[in-house]
């Protein structure tokens, strides 16, 4: 690309990849970064994730990584918007129960249709793309720099035959996770291989976008952004170069940081890790980056005569997370050790990792946690940056956002009690967002992670894009109250999902709900489109010669004997796909457990826990007679009945 001018009277210019003063870029009017100018951000889903699924048992009631995540992931962006545009446009709050003309002259202001397209966004700073884009995980450049081996792409090989061939390793042997591998934390489908790959695309399209945005102000186009929120999943940050764990099987973010660097040539990148758990596998990876860019300086350092070889990019990792919880729950050495670390400067490392601490009031959390431990975070950032260059047009920076610190995470998840206020994840934003400014021009890519109940998804989506979006800068101010319990349950009324995926038939009484209600409308085409067929549950386990009893009336001339059960006895079952070792499948029962889309139990303990193999529970077999006096076996179904999430009507 041409070399950026700094000024009309200097011949200095500043070609790709070399740092620059912020005070030369606010300078030159090209570049169009002005600081006090809002940022465009652009939001970008991939339908393909829907289409990851756990197809080993029938009963996926403990599953929390699962493809509802998304749906609740687009509620939060709905209300969030819905909410910007209310502010920016400076209408009045609505009361709880608005006058009838006061509502129709709402709805007459928001210009609401049945079929309201999301590109009808009232706020010029914000986009939503519905992307398509996928990568060849064999093929791809970044893919193959992170988690590639120099004996070719052994794990990218296997982790193609391992979703392909899922559904024959179910039948054959239990499970579709090979041996050696945490079959308690990961699944694979057909269809998993889709989503890593969409996921993966869609990273690269939003940092293409970003960086484009920042390089070409002149030129930029309506896909080009200073700020993205890419909402995919499986997530990534447990993953390491071929160790997937924890849902995780690429690392995203990582493979992000890669492919800006190589196609980019970002050189310094930050990547802030704000999920629950430590990203171990990302640290993994970047302690490996930083070792051999670490190296090729020392070489090029003892050979001044020779010509410089284009070296490695720098990365620092932070993280914030709860030293308790997985992957460290165990207390193994390695992984402590490894999410304890803080180490600046020396061997060419730059790491800093966070423990969460317990707090009792939102003036503990933001005057003593946030202001003297977790803001430590950003200030290593910067001194990281300062260090090897200052602000510059080789830095990037990207946020690891998991939500399932959020208050409102599952108890089961969060049962150490380390956790974050939902405005955390708008402070920690804009606080991030400043960093981005002054020393990255403005770029910033944020990438889903965890994050598991639909309320800790909605809200950490509302707070964190209230972040990203320079509201102040467009002449409003954001309330935190938006995502308090009070009006979360009003939101999650509104989007209720009915039977067969629609959405509930209830009306929103309030401007911003009919407008985030009509907004999510828009962004979730993909269950009207069916985007993600479901794969056959049980598909290991051979058909039950079971039935159920017929429906028909009982005839006058029945005995009531004849219709109660005369016999219950115990029958042991497993709730979840046989073990190594376990009964062969053609010697399985059969689940009658039916399916279910809902939201998992709290009851599971850890991320590891939450998939209990081998837990078996008694289930009752009734037994009728028939006419001709033989007993006909009816199986009972057996519900998971659970206490509705705390705060909910």
């Amino acid at each position: 690309m041409d070399p950026i001018h700094l000024d009309s009277g200097s011949s200095e210019t500043l070609p790709r990849g070399v740092p620059v003063a912020v005070a030369k870029l606010e300078s030159h009017p090209d570049t169009s970064l002005a600081l006090d100018q809002p940022k465009k951000i652009t939001i970008y889903l991939q339908d393909d994730c829907l289409k990851h699924q756990y197809i080993r048992s029938r009963d996926n009631s403990g599953i929390v990584e699962r493809p509802e995540r998304l749906r609740a992931v687009k509620v939060g962006i709905a209300a969030a918007i819905a909410r910007i545009e209310d502010a920016v446009a400076g209408a009045p709050k609505a009361s709880a129960e608005p006058a009838e003309d006061d509502l129709a002259a709402a709805l007459e202001r928001l210009a609401l249709a049945p079929d309201a397209a999301i590109t009808e966004i009232r706020v010029p700073t914000i986009a939503v793309t519905q992307s398509t884009a996928s990568v060849d995980l064999l093929k791809h450049e970044a893919v193959k720099y992170i988690h590639g081996d120099v004996d070719g792409d052994v794990y990218l090989e296997n982790l193609s035959a391992w979703c392909r061939d899922s559904q024959i390793n179910i039948s054959k042997n239990g499970t579709e996770i090979p041996d050696g591998l945490p079959p308690l934390d990961l699944y694979l489908c057909p269809g998993s291989i889709d989503a890593i790959q969409g996921a993966v695309g869609a990273v690269c399209e939003a940092v293409d976008a970003v960086i484009a945005g920042t390089r070409q102000p002149a030129l930029k186009q309506d896909t080009h952004s200073e700020r993205a929120f890419v909402a995919v999943r499986p997530p990534g940050h447990h993953c390491g170069e071929d160790t997937p764990s924890g849902f995780c099987f690429v690392n995203n973010v990582a493979i992000g940081a890669a492919h800006a660097h190589l196609k980019h040539g970002i050189r310094r990148i930050v990547i802030l890790d704000i999920d629950l758990h430590h990203g171990n596998g990302t640290q993994s990876i970047i302690w490996q980056i930083n070792e051999e860019t670490y190296r090729q300086t020392l070489e090029t350092e003892q050979t001044p005569g020779e010509p410089v070889k284009q070296r490695g990019p720098e990365i620092y990792y932070g993280s914030i997370h709860d030293i308790l919880s997985y992957p460290c729950e165990d207390g193994k050495p390695a992984f402590v050790q490894a999410a304890s670390t803080s180490i600046h400067g020396s061997h060419g490392q730059h790491i800093e990792n966070i423990h969460l601490q317990t707090y009792d009031s939102d003036d503990h959390f933001w005057d003593v946690l946030y202001k003297d431990r977790y803001s430590k975070l950003l200030s290593k950032a910067k001194d990281f940056l300062d260090g090897t260059g200052g602000p510059g047009d080789d830095v990037m920076i990207f946020i690891s956002c998991g939500f399932d610190a959020c208050e409102h995470e599952y108890p089961s998840m969060s049962r150490h009690n380390r956790k974050v206020p939902t405005s955390f994840y708008r402070r920690f934003t804009q606080d991030t967002c400043a960093l981005a400014d002054r020393y990255a021009l403005g770029r910033l890519v944020s990438i889903l992670e965890g994050g598991y109940s639909d309320r800790a998804l909605t809200s950490g989506t509302m707070a964190h894009l209230c972040g990203l979006v320079d509201v102040h800068k467009l002449g409003a101010e954001v309330d935190e109250t938006w995502w308090d319990v009070e009006n979360l349950t009003k939101l999650e009324k509104a989007t209720k999902s009915r039977k067969g995926g629609r959405q509930s038939l209830s009306s929103p009484n309030e401007p911003w709900l009919m407008r985030a209600s009509a907004l999510f409308t828009s962004l979730d085409t993909s269950s009207a489109r069916g985007a993600a067929p479901p794969f056959p549950r049980n598909c290991w386990v051979p058909l039950t010669t079971m039935t159920l009893r017929e429906r028909k009336k009982p005839s006058s001339q029945t005995s009531t004997a004849n219709t109660t059960p005369s016999v219950s006895p115990e029958v042991k079952r497993k709730t979840k796909g046989a073990p190594k070792g376990s009964t062969p499948p053609s010697q399985q029962q059969v689940d009658v457990i039916p399916d279910s889309p809902s939201e998992s139990d709290a009851t599971s303990s850890s991320l590891t826990e939450s998939y209990s193999e081998d837990k078996e529970v008694g289930v009752t077999a009734s037994v009728s007679q028939e006419s001709d006096g033989k007993a006909k076996k009816l199986p009972r179904v057996i519900l998971h009945v659970r206490p509705p999430p705390s705060g909910l009507s």
